[in-house]
């Protein structure tokens, strides 16, 4: 028996920002349908950003032992228990799972169904035995680790994000093939736990970023064990579990026990019949406007399956910018020019708006680059952190970008986000106190980077100066 139900709001994807969507929605007065057949929470919750970042943190305790004695600390070789390091990275999610529950968004008034959804016309979704028409529809199905069509991996065993945090047993020799942020997040959390790792990266590691900034990133991973070879094109894949061969198009082979597969991303696309609902899409994801809204005005779509930026908080950020278009009528628009990003190696490397290149190419002359070492930077010192660099894009005395690399990167960029969120000039930031001695004072130095050509090397300051120190009693 097919049950109907009619509702203002059916959102399809349990993940961050269906969840975010979901929680503003019926607590604005909005009845909502959320529809998740997997598991609550989505990719980041389950196999993205708190898992990844456990691993890490397992990692990091494990590199200290190593590495204190400028601190006067005997380096010690640890002792890894890579199955009680899993056990954090499960922890971890167990105690946020309760936030991202199917109870908690019942008893916030949500009626969740646990089955995937599939557009059986326009106006109507099908989820299991339950057909649901809305008002408004808003996809946010997220994405899934792309797998390439590479001849072996039909038949040779292979991890991706959504399997690698169930191993039990560590790695002997982990093939990462992506030198992007997930492959070079995995690949030192499991150098650091005791592995062997080689990373396999077609064109360049870390090619997105800032080239001078993840430099000195990839030098770090070098430095610790991380074998990364660029320029290394996979051709096929052979053996069995814990002896597996990765042939490059060179005619070179790696040999591991095990094999990452961190090469992209796919969007959730294929159980949704969008044609039935009248939405363009194609591989890359829904098309949508600056609104969010698809072909069909009924449905918009958020976060990954948008097509665009693929991060947690841009869809969280887009769940604020279509709950202003469903619910209140505003117009709302996305905008992507203060999304920041982060890839939480150590040292992390971070970016808001445009790169150096990428100013250089949309101001050029108009564009001028304020630059600061975190060598320094008396905190940096201290902790024996000075490998970093900050590089701030300025036009017209705004920042339109700011590239960071070095400790703590991913909280220093928030202001620089902030800044160009709302449109503040360099001054802002010269003016703010912060505390003494913290990284924080990066972002003031790099400020101050800017202003000081203008004021300490302007014949026109001098002369005030020296006319102001003459004539004043």
């Amino acid at each position: 028996m097919t049950n109907r139900v009619k509702t203002d709001l059916c959102i399809i994807g349990g993940g961050s920002g269906g969840l975010s969507l979901a929680a503003g929605a019926v607590q604005m007065g909005a009845d909502v349908v959320l529809v998740e057949g997997h598991k609550m929470g989505g990719d980041c919750l389950n196999y993205g950003c708190v898992p990844s970042k456990a691993l890490l943190a397992a990692a990091h305790k494990a590199h200290a032992m190593e590495t204190g004695r400028a601190f006067g600390v005997t380096p010690v070789t640890p002792q890894v228990d890579y199955a009680v390091a899993k056990d954090h990275v499960a922890h971890t999610i167990a105690t946020i799972e309760p936030h991202d529950s199917v109870e908690r968004f019942e008893g916030l008034g949500v009626k969740v169904i646990q089955e995937y959804g599939s557009f059986v016309s326009p106006t109507e979704l099908q989820a299991g035995d339950t057909i649901i028409q809305a008002r408004r529809f808003v996809v946010a199905t997220g994405s899934s680790p792309f797998v390439p069509p590479i001849p072996g991996l039909d038949v040779v065993p292979f991890e991706t994000n959504e399997t690698i945090f169930d191993l039990r047993e560590r790695p002997d020799h982990l093939i990462v093939i992506g030198g992007g942020p997930i492959g070079l997040e995995m690949a030192q959390a499991h150098r650091r736990l005791g592995s062997k790792v080689t990373v396999l990266e077609g064109l360049k590691a870390l090619g997105k970023d800032d080239p001078e900034l993840a430099a000195i990133a990839l030098e770090n991973l070098r430095a610790e064990g991380v074998e990364i070879l660029e320029d290394h094109m996979v051709d096929s894949v052979s053996g069995t579990a814990g002896d597996i061969r990765v042939h490059s198009k060179d005619g070179s082979v790696t040999q591991g026990s095990h094999l990452l597969l961190a090469v992209g991303r796919k969007v959730n696309i294929n159980k949704l019949n969008l044609d039935a609902a009248g939405v363009d899409h194609d591989r890359t994801g829904i098309k949508v406007g600056q609104d969010l809204r698809s072909s069909n005005k009924k449905v918009y779509a958020i976060g990954d399956v948008a097509g665009g930026l693929q991060f947690t908080h841009v869809a969280g950020y887009h769940a604020g910018v279509v709950i202003r278009s469903i619910l209140l009528g505003m117009p709302s628009k996305q905008r992507t020019d203060h999304i920041p990003w982060v890839t939480y190696t150590d040292p992390e490397i971070t970016q808001v708006g445009l790169t150096e290149a990428q100013a250089r190419e949309a101001h050029g002359d108009r564009l001028t680059v304020a630059r600061f070492d975190y060598a320094g930077n008396d905190r940096a010192i201290a902790t024996g952190q000075t490998k970093g660099l900050i590089k701030v894009m300025v036009v017209k005395g705004r920042p339109v970008g700011a590239s960071i690399v070095g400790a703590q990167a991913g909280e220093l960029i928030s202001m620089w986000a902030m800044a160009i969120a709302n449109g503040l000039k360099m001054s802002a930031i010269s003016n703010t106190v912060v505390p003494y001695p913290t990284l924080m004072e990066v972002n003031k130095r790099a400020a101050g980077a800017y202003f000081s050509p203008k004021l300490f090397d302007s014949s026109l300051v001098k002369r005030i100066v020296g006319f102001v120190q003459k004539t004043l009693p």
